[in-house]
């Protein structure tokens, strides 16, 4: 049988989150770069835009973004044990941890890669033109990532990336790294012996940019090297954890959340919280100004991914960032996975999401969710707002 082809780059924040659950999973793959013919001339018409990751599967199906491409493996490769818990409290805080993986740290990613040029510039510019184009002369290699760098340092500031906010980027990066090293302390993954949906939605942006990336790798080893080294660990297959002894290989017993980890729920709140429910709430205020039908895809082309922009307080900052639809969907897989439980375990949710201060992400919600079909972001059915 064919192996699955995943098509990206080394240094895509999105593709690493792919390759980490596939090589985790032992399941057969091969990797290809975007400058692939095939992706090329095949797989980015049928997509619709430039963006990694892609699935090719085995049959010839295409499946892009990293949470179809996982829910998609589950189901087809079922695990002997699926990345998301079973359990209430773990459940939920997995899907949050994801999300706030996927987007929460895109400013410290995006400052560490992009603000350090000294350490950080001829490591890009080889390891970004090596996955975008294949051979090519220097010049063109040099063209290929002046394109490639410049549409990336536009999204840097998009993200809240600006001089006026790089103090309290680096302030807050480092408080998240002890935190994490501190968690990192008591498992070797943050839901115990076994990753997650929400480790894999960590390592995205900790390891090709800030593990990886010269200046912050070695920021990171030198301050955090647990964190490191979990980022080292979700690279390879099976648990790779021996400092850790024979720790179980399973999520923690009876549904805990330890304290360590408690902490760095209560770090998302503060770092994160008002940042998504502005995201929610510049969505709803578009929608409101704005009529679309229920499959729309999201300003009408998928390569469109903003939908302006939103004005937020972060850390004593006035931040203005983009709005990105897409952010709904990942905020509503936690929305689902908390609904579809019992009205005892939506309790136990309510209790752990309170105490650590992030209850008003279990209900936030726009005028109309986020859905994805074909590859694209489409509006999906109406429903009341909550904001």
């Amino acid at each position: 049988m064919a192996p699955y082809y995943l098509y990206g780059m080394s240094a895509s924040l999105y593709t690493a989150k792919a390759r980490s659950y596939l090589r985790k999973r032992q399941i057969d793959f091969v990797e290809r770069a975007v400058g692939h013919p095939h992706y090329q001339q095949d797989i980015m018409p049928a997509i619709g835009r430039l963006i990694m990751p892609v699935l090719e599967t085995p049959d010839g199906q295409l499946i892009q973004d990293t949470v179809d491409i996982v829910d998609f493996l589950e189901a087809a490769e079922p695990p002997a044990h699926p990345v998301q818990p079973t359990t209430p409290r773990q459940l939920v805080t997995a899907h949050l941890l994801e999300l706030f993986g996927g987007e929460g740290l895109l400013r410290p990613a995006m400052h560490y890669r992009w603000n350090f040029d000294d350490e950080n510039i001829a490591f890009l510019a080889q390891d970004f033109a090596g996955c975008m184009i294949m051979g090519g002369d220097s010049v063109q290699r040099a063209q290929v990532f002046d394109m490639a760098s410049g549409r990336m340092r536009s999204a840097a500031v998009a993200f809240g990336v600006t001089p006026e906010s790089i103090p309290a980027i680096e302030a807050s990066y480092e408080e998240f790294l002890a935190l994490f090293s501190a968690h990192l302390e008591t498992a070797p993954y943050l839901l115990g012996g076994l990753p997650t949906n929400g480790d894999f939605g960590f390592v995205g942006p900790l390891f090709p940019h800030l593990a990886r990336d010269p200046h912050p790798s070695a920021l990171m080893k030198a301050t955090a090297w647990r964190v490191w080294r979990w980022c080292e660990r979700m690279q390879a297959p099976g648990v790779d954890a021996p400092e850790y002894g024979d720790f179980p290989g399973a999520f923690f017993a009876d549904d805990e959340i330890p304290s360590t980890l408690r902490d760095l729920l209560a770090y998302i709140a503060t770092e994160n919280l008002d940042e998504v429910l502005a995201q929610v709430a510049a969505i709803d205020e578009w929608l409101a100004d704005n009529e679309v039908v229920e499959g729309e895809v999201i300003n009408g082309k998928p390569a469109r991914r903003m939908l302006g922009q939103v004005t937020f307080e972060w850390r004593g900052l006035p931040l203005t960032i983009s709005v990105v639809p897409y952010r709904l969907y990942v905020l509503q897989r936690l929305q689902e996975a908390y609904r579809g439980l019992d009205e005892v375990s939506r309790q136990s949710d309510v209790e752990l999401f309170e105490a650590v201060g992030l209850a008003r992400l279990l209900t936030a919600q726009a005028r109309r969710s986020v859905r994805r079909v074909d590859n694209r972001e489409v509006w999906g059915p109406e429903q009341e707002p909550n904001l």
